[in-house]
């Protein structure tokens, strides 16, 4: 499917666009978008407010009336793996929903909110893409194309393909920002586990070559035991970022949080997780809700 879609009439058609960064480019780092537009009061990835899984007409409808700022939803064929139907909005195990992709776009350009699709299958990447590439004019914000790519800390094989994904995505859309992550698996006793050198290095040689923007998504129980790889990873490049992510069961602290900010430039981390962590984090860093 890759080489069909790197072929195809709109991959030749989405080769001419603007320099990454641009503003109103889906290349544009949430920071520096909301930022200019006034949605926020600093250069800070912590000051960024998130929807989680609006996988539902009424998840959408709540994500559009709220005040965040990025909506994330995930996306595969109806029917699951294999599937022939169109692209909608569910999470494994589940495999239909109430929405699909083209009406949650529909609903989502009408707002002043960026959006993250994650895709859970290769099959769904080619024809969400089309659906994309017909309301680009209207969502001049930032876009993000998330999928786990790599095997992580205790996680599985990769559902996505990289050499494929990676192709369908920078030959149809070059300025799109990608979020490139790894299969985690964690509950609660792997205490000395962390991304290490060997997953870092592989994912950096995966983006060398790409030119638009990368934000690499990370587990926030992981993040203290990876600092030194994390940390050079992000350094390779000043198109990298990262976004901490929780699991609804994970065990962390804000102390852990802390400590990833302490870390890291506040303007190349977001913060993706749960309450009542996030709200204690926000206050324990000073940002307002």
């Amino acid at each position: 499917m890759a080489a069909a879609w790197a072929g195809s009439a709109l991959g030749k058609r989405g080769q001419g666009r603007g320099a990454p960064s641009v503003a109103g480019s889906w290349s544009e780092w949430p920071v520096d978008h909301f930022f200019r537009s006034g949605c926020i009061t600093a250069r800070d990835g912590a000051a960024v407010r998130w929807f989680h899984a609006a996988n539902s007409r009424a998840r959408a409808a709540a994500a559009a009336r709220s005040n965040v700022h990025m909506v994330e939803a995930d996306v595969l064929l109806r029917g699951g793996e294999g599937g022939k139907g169109d692209p909608i909005l569910a999470h494994p195990p589940d495999t239909d929903s109430d929405i699909t992709l083209q009406e949650w776009l529909t609903q989502m350009v009408n707002t002043n909110k960026g959006i993250k699709l994650d895709f859970k299958s290769l099959d769904a990447v080619g024809p969400s893409l089309e659906l994309l590439g017909q309301v680009e004019q209207q969502l001049r914000r930032p876009v993000w194309i998330n999928g786990d790519i790599l095997a992580g800390p205790g996680g599985s094989r990769p559902a996505l393909n990289a050499q494929s994904i990676l192709g369908t995505i920078t030959s149809t859309f070059p300025d799109i920002t990608l979020s490139l992550g790894w299969t985690t698996g964690w509950h609660g006793h792997h205490h000395g586990q962390g991304y290490d050198w060997g997953m870092v290095e592989e994912m950096s040689q995966l983006c060398q070559a790409l030119s638009q923007p990368v934000t690499f998504p990370v587990r926030a129980v992981l993040v203290p035991r990876s600092l030194p790889a994390l940390r050079w990873l992000i350094q390779q490049s000043d198109r990298y970022s990262l976004t901490v992510w929780t699991g609804k069961d994970d065990i962390y602290s804000v102390e852990d949080l802390l400590s990833i900010r302490e870390n890291f430039d506040k303007s190349r981390v977001y913060y993706d997780i749960f309450e009542p962590q996030n709200s204690e984090f926000k206050k324990a860093i000073g940002i307002e809700q």
